[in-house]
């Protein structure tokens, strides 16, 4: 008998569906405290994850997602440079 293999599921914070982990892009606040988008979802740290689309990481920012994910404040300048770097590597996949 062949054992089923789990898929891991995530919440996207952005539009509040599950979907396949690796659907969904990581944004990770390192132990410094530095925050970054990580496609691979292998860096250390705290991590919340959003869909590949630009209006769910802008829908998690306008409802204060990430604040609530991160259990703290994050500055408008950090949250544009994450937005940057989401819009940045979606412009080098496709």
């Amino acid at each position: 008998m062949t054992a089923v293999k789990k898929i891991p599921q995530r919440l996207c914070i952005g539009c509040q569906t599950v979907h396949p982990k690796k659907e969904l892009i990581r944004i990770v606040r390192s132990p410094e405290g530095d925050f970054s988008v990580d496609r691979t979802g292998k860096k250390s740290g705290r991590g919340a994850y959003v869909c590949d689309k630009i209006e769910c990481f802008d829908a998690a920012v306008k409802a204060h997602r990430f604040q609530k994910s991160f259990q703290g404040e994050i500055g408008a300048d950090v949250l544009k440079v994450l937005r940057e770097q989401f819009e940045q590597g979606k412009k080098d996949e496709g």
